[in-house]
């Protein structure tokens, strides 16, 4: 890493910094004082101990000590240092891999908590990267407390922090994502929960206590359980997180709802990707869809979504008169279309796979080579492919208007008979944002309505969530590559799928390297949802595996760089994952409790 580099990631911080969170104006009636210094302390200390692990060398007797003191404070000051800057807070604390700047096209060497992890427990870093490594670290906790002390903290920003952490335990902290290679996430999530705990008693105790004493012992009580069981169990591979989400972090969250609530401190916003009235992270509107939706499509009538569901099916859309979204996305395959690769309109065989558009509105990316950025550009970008609708969106085809159902479907939807496309594909859009389903067997369990969960499919869970590294990807609970909490990019990654099923040959597609022609987007695609995959098959871009039992033995043998393919940038650890016969059998167990059958039952 060279001193231009380093220039290049202080600059792109810096510019960063600048961004501010827009907010609704208010008076505020609670002290926020003790929790700001709080939080300033900690990124202080966080910091103080980066210079100890410097001076202690990467192979010092304390070097894993000072390592662990870092990520202490850096979790405690977390919340808030990370909610005023998401971009830097993500890359203090998110992957160790090369990032791509868009803006201009410069790779930057993997930086922050995660690769000081790396270089640490793996010792395949030298002394000079290791401190380079420790310097860009330092840069970046510097700018996170910079914002914290320049920018007073308040109900909204606290609730809306708070609820961000919450969120990182039961997706990032316990699937191991936070800390791939130490493991700490664990008993970090102890740290996560007693420091919630010290704000609020520091903050809004005592206007809780004043109106709902019950609720207070509550919510105390429900942290210390919490705490009682990880402490009865860190270790990575056996920590039951089903068990902990579903009876211990869940009812934090439902307490926590009820004191946001109780408070009167605050009133949601519509602009956060999160339902701040749902009870926990699992509820069938946990997520607010707005947040998710292009802005002009959003709040659509119910009108104008049974207009989407009539276009989806209508042919006559189509330059041939013969394709509509339905020919590659049938209900009943949960909006998939069952085959590897399905036909163009000239009967040819399309390139890649058709994926299910369940829950697809929950993504910042489109197509498996994420080439568009939001369901409106992905359906017009169909219309526009000459393989597939080849028709112009500013164009208008009358063949449609002589079902005079559609002249008054038109009318009440949008109040005009159509001229172009635009109101066709808007119509669409509304309807596919509908198709939503967090109703699964497992949704149902794991929120505790239901009791009929197997030991073989709470043991997949746990699996997927832990030893099989699935969730590190796969985030919980929409299972995409959407990144929590702040959802704001969904991921891509490079897992060197095959050209067939024996193994022996990478597939040549490449991906996500159309849009920069960079080496290290190569045979990168975007991560899918894992929800409804027991029908929505065949699986991976290109179709190559029929089964998910060939999939969970692609994965625990490495991906592509585990079947010896040449991937410098394979985003996926290399090593064999290890898993038993019978624990990829608990895995596909688990997955298919993720199959939610409400969609196709949808009425409006």
């Amino acid at each position: 890493m060279n001193k231009k580099l380093f220039f290049i990631i202080v600059v792109s911080i810096l510019i960063t910094s600048c961004k501010k969170t827009k907010e609704e104006n208010y008076v505020e009636t609670i002290d926020w004082s003790a929790a700001k210094n709080y939080y300033i302390n900690h990124i202080t200390e966080a910091i103080i101990y980066l210079d100890s692990l410097q001076q202690e060398g990467i192979k010092g007797e304390k070097t894993k000590t000072y390592f662990k003191k870092v990520r202490e404070n850096f979790k405690k000051a977390e919340p808030y240092a990370s909610y005023l800057n998401p971009e830097v807070g993500h890359r203090a604390n998110g992957p160790a891999l090369p990032f791509y700047k868009e803006d201009n096209g410069k790779i930057l060497e993997p930086v922050g908590l995660q690769k000081i992890e790396e270089s640490i427990y793996e010792l395949e870093t030298s002394e000079e990267d290791f401190n380079k490594e420790i310097y860009v670290t330092k840069g970046l906790f510097a700018v996170l407390k910079k914002n914290i002390l320049k920018r007073d903290l308040n109900s909204h920003r606290f609730f809306i922090a708070t609820h961000q952490q919450l969120f990182r335990i039961a997706s990032l902290a316990i699937s191991g994502f936070d800390t791939p290679v130490s493991h700490l996430g664990i008993l970090e999530t102890i740290i996560s929960l007693e420091s919630l705990e010290f704000v609020y008693e520091k903050t809004i105790q005592s206007k809780i206590k004043s109106k709902n004493k019950d609720l207070d012992e509550q919510f105390k009580k429900s942290i210390a359980k919490a705490v009682k069981f990880i402490k009865s169990n860190t270790d990575f591979n056996t920590f039951d997180r089903y068990t902990f989400t579903r009876d211990y972090l869940n009812p934090i969250t439902r307490n926590w709802v009820k004191i946001r609530k109780t408070s009167n401190l605050w009133v949601p916003v519509k602009s956060e990707p999160f339902n701040f009235d749902a009870p926990t992270f699992f509820e069938s509107n946990s997520f607010n869809l707005t947040y998710f939706t292009p802005p002009a499509n959003r709040n659509p009538t119910r009108k104008q979504i049974k207009l989407g569901e009539k276009l989806f099916s209508e042919p006559l859309l189509s330059s041939n008169k013969k394709m509509a979204c339905i020919s590659c996305h049938l209900p009943e395959k949960g909006y998939a279309d069952g085959v590897a690769l399905n036909k163009d309109n000239k009967g040819n065989l399309l390139t890649r796979n058709s994926p299910t558009l369940i829950n697809s509105a929950f993504q910042k990316s489109f197509f498996l080579d994420g080439r568009s950025r939001n369901l409106l550009d992905q359906i017009s970008m169909v219309f526009n492919n000459e393989n597939e609708f080849n028709v112009n969106v500013h164009t208008f085809s009358d063949d449609i208007l002589k079902d005079s159902t559609y002249l008054k479907l038109f009318k009440e939807a949008y109040n005009t008979v159509p001229k172009s496309n635009r109101e066709v594909i808007r119509a669409i859009s509304s309807y596919v944002s509908t198709l939503n389903g967090f109703n699964s067997k497992f949704d149902k369990n794991i929120r505790g309505e239901e009791n009929t969960y197997t030991k073989s499919e709470k043991n997949g869970y746990n699996l997927f969530m832990g030893k099989a590294l699935c969730a590190t990807c796969h985030f919980m609970p929409l299972t995409n590559g959407t990144v929590p909490p702040f959802f704001t990019e969904t991921e891509k990654e490079v897992i060197g799928v095959p050209e067939t099923k024996q193994n022996k040959k990478l597939d040549d597609d490449l991906g996500f390297y159309w849009r920069y022609k960079e080496s290290l987007h190569k045979g990168m695609f975007k991560t899918p949802t894992i929800r409804n995959t027991e029908i929505t098959g065949p699986y991976m871009h290109n179709g190559v595996f029929s089964t998910l039992e060939e999939v969970l033995n692609f994965y625990n043998l490495g991906g592509g760089g585990g079947l010896g393919f040449d991937l410098e940038h394979q985003t996926l650890p290399f090593d064999n994952l290890e898993l038993t016969q019978k624990e990829q059998q608990d895995i596909i167990a688990f997955i298919k409790t993720l199959t939610d059958d409400s969609v196709k039952d949808k009425e409006y």
